[in-house]
Formats: C-alpha cells, sequence, structure tokens
C-alpha cells in the first residue's frame, strides 16, 4: 500500500471550508484551492522553491499585491505567480492575508484553469 503524505500547509484553506464553491484539489505535488472556479492559492509543502504558498495571479497584478505584502516575490520557476516560502517569518500573516483576499474576491487573486485537453486534440470542430 502507498504511503501518503500529508501537506502541513493545508490549514491554509481551512477558512474556506464554509465556501459553497470552495475545491480543493492536488496539483504538482500540492495542494490548490479553487473558490468560484478560479484557481487562487496553493500550499507547497516540499523543497523550495516549493515550500510555502503561492498566490495565484497575473504579473499585471503583482506590483498592487507586493505593496501591500513586501514579503511576497515572484515565484522563481512560476515567475507569473507570487510566492512567499514558509520559513519566512512573514509566512503566517500572509497565508492569512491572502485567504481573507480570496473571501472578499479580490480582483488581484484568482486565474482560470487551464483547460485540459485529452489525446491532443482540440475539443472544438474546425470550421
Amino acid at each position: 500500500m502507498p504511503s501518503t503524505i500529508r501537506n502541513s500547509l493545508v490549514w491554509i484553506f481551512e477558512a474556506f471550508e464554509r465556501e459553497a464553491t470552495y475545491i480543493r484539489k492536488p496539483m504538482f505535488g500540492c495542494e490548490a484551492a479553487y473558490v468560484d472556479g478560479l484557481l487562487c492559492l496553493v500550499a507547497a509543502d516540499r523543497d523550495e522553491p516549493w515550500s510555502g504558498l503561492l498566490v495565484c495571479t497575473s504579473r499585471e497584478r503583482h506590483a498592487a499585491l507586493i505593496e501591500e505584502m513586501p514579503a511576497l516575490r515572484p515565484h522563481p520557476v512560476l515567475g507569473k505567480w507570487l510566492y512567499v516560502s514558509q520559513a519566512d517569518p512573514a509566512f503566517e500573516d500572509i497565508a492569512e492575508r491572502m485567504t481573507s483576499l480570496v473571501l472578499a474576491r479580490d480582483w488581484r487573486v484568482g486565474v482560470e484553469p487551464k483547460l485540459r485537453r485529452r489525446g491532443g486534440k482540440s475539443p472544438l470542430p474546425k470550421a
């Protein structure tokens, strides 16, 4: 029987438990939180740079979030998203603030998830 490794950061998502649209899904060995169909946060409990909170956003929104929370930085692999390491002294405060922003439906947080195509074929017929 394979062992299951528990992500110690899923406590961040407890704030979403009463949200009817909240869904938690695994994503590249981490846990992702979706609210209102938007991919909002990813809790990464692995080795750096996958050891903290990823904020799903766009590059155009980075400055507004970093101004409010200077410990946020573009993720070194997924530069379109922001990141704070769980080793950062501000980690818990930022995690709490980010969940509040998601619950408030803040325009700076959340991205449309990309649709996966199966079999490499377009789901739409050619005209």
